[in-house]
């Protein structure tokens, strides 16, 4: 969908307005099509710590073209900095120096990335007060780029070295062209061993996904790219999106089943269809949302309850189900659609930040306990152009789409590209994360 503010500011009259009404001023975000580069330009990187080799290894197998002193005069397409050997707060200027006399050279639509190590599993009391501060540094400097660049940090735990690679390439490549401000965390719980991907252009080939919500919107492009990435998906929606499902599933070479989520037996009959077509599946996409806003004075039981049941519950009956039947294959993936309103709130929607605010906690509760490689994350996203933001009220929908770093709302697919990260098998070490799509949130990011 068009965003029509963005086009007017790209106009001569909409670069005065611009100019003299301090206006905001979106940049075009370029996203990943097949067949592009992970990076289209040189990284440079910097940092000294234990990430070093791994890092020159996970680039050069991406095919990224990186300097570690970078030419004068030269504009970057993304900066690195391996932060491992952060071990006091006096370190952090190591920062500032390598930062600052690049910014100037960094390209539009550039990355930024900080590697750290997990504070959490780090005994040395200074050594976790420096590598907690980065959050600060890479949260500011992402609200500060500009440009349609990001700016995020990984914390990758010892041991978890050589798992980078799909997580490296996801935050550097257009695919993460409206994730900014995150920090997501390798090896934190889980396994810390790499899977090998056989083919990196198509590295779900072989998989099957099952997306829920998959007929329209966001679940549309989840089902979209994972297809792209070499799935076969199994598409499930409510009976009453039947033809759309259908046809999408067709289009995709993929399969479908139709039923409420919310029923007693949803979640055997879903087990028994993976059991008989499929044996197993690689991932569940708990992606079906349901919204019925009301401020809490005003809302009904039904109101509550409904919201609850499909954004939820029914993800948490369905997971287990599947893992008791042994269903999600080894290294098998769990992903949960959260929302930035189960992080930071939203005027009449207590039951709909419940529900998603509940996601992240089904993250948090399953992600020590799964056993077999299986991960569990989620991602929690902002304003999202879809066919529902369409019909919110004009002055709604212009403040929603502003208020983040990049000024402008993201798109269904950037949700999706998020996912597909997650599934990737090269992701093993990525477990129990919520990374936020939102452009960087002003608020609650």
């Amino acid at each position: 969908m068009t965003d029509h503010y963005q086009s007017f500011v790209s106009s001569p009259v909409g670069r005065l307005f611009v100019k003299n009404l301090g206006l905001p001023d979106p940049t075009k975000l370029e996203r990943w099509t097949e067949g592009a580069p992970v990076v289209d330009g040189t990284v440079v990187t910097g940092g000294s710590g234990r990430l070093g080799k791994a890092l020159t290894v996970a680039l050069d197998n991406l095919g990224v073209s990186n300097v570690g002193v970078a030419p004068e005069g030269e504009k970057f397409k993304a900066l690195v900095f391996d932060a491992t050997g952060i071990t006091h707060s006096t370190d952090l200027i190591a920062l500032q120096q390598f930062f600052t006399p690049l910014m100037r050279s960094l390209t539009s639509n550039a990355r930024v990335l900080v590697l750290g190590t997990v504070p959490e599993l780090v005994e040395d009391k200074a050594e976790r007060v420096a590598q907690r501060a980065l959050e600060g540094f890479t949260r500011s400097l992402g609200k500060e780029i500009g440009r349609g660049s990001t700016v995020n940090l990984v914390y990758v735990a010892p041991g978890a070295e050589e798992t980078i690679e799909s997580t490296l390439s996801f935050f550097l490549s257009p695919k993460s062209a409206y994730v900014s401000g995150q920090v997501a965390r390798l090896g934190a719980t889980g396994t810390t061993e790499a899977a090998p991907v056989a083919d990196p252009a198509k590295p779900l080939t072989g998989k099957v996904a099952i997306v829920t919500g998959a007929s329209r919107g966001i679940g549309e492009q989840i089902a979209r790219v994972l297809h792209r990435d070499g799935a076969t998906v199994l598409g499930i929606d409510v009976p009453q999106a039947a033809s759309e499902l259908q046809s999408l599933m067709k289009e995709l070479d993929g399969d479908h089943l139709t039923l409420d989520i919310t029923g007693k037996d949803a979640p055997q009959r879903i087990a028994q269809h993976v059991k008989t077509k499929f044996g197993q599946v690689h991932a569940v996409v708990h992606n079906a949302g349901i919204t019925r806003d009301k401020k809490l004075a005003n809302m009904g039981e039904d109101r509550w309850s409904s919201v609850i049941a499909v954004n939820l519950t029914a993800p948490e009956r369905i997971s287990r189900e599947l893992l008791d039947q042994k269903l999600i294959e080894d290294n098998g993936r769990i992903v949960g659609v959260s929302s930035i309103a189960g992080i930071a709130g939203n005027v009449g929607q207590t039951n709909y930040a419940a529900s998603k605010a509940g996601v992240i906690g089904l993250v948090d509760s399953l992600a020590d306990d799964l056993d077999d490689g299986i991960t569990i994350n989620a991602v929690a996203p902002g304003f999202i152009i879809t066919q529902m933001t369409a019909a919110v009220p004009f002055a709604t929908r212009e403040v929603g789409q502003r208020m983040n770093a990049m000024s402008q709302g993201g798109l269904p697919v950037d949700v999706a590209e998020a996912i597909a990260w997650y599934l990737s098998p090269g992701s093993t070490a990525v477990n129990g994360n919520v990374v936020r799509v939102c452009g960087q949130m002003m608020l609650g990011a």
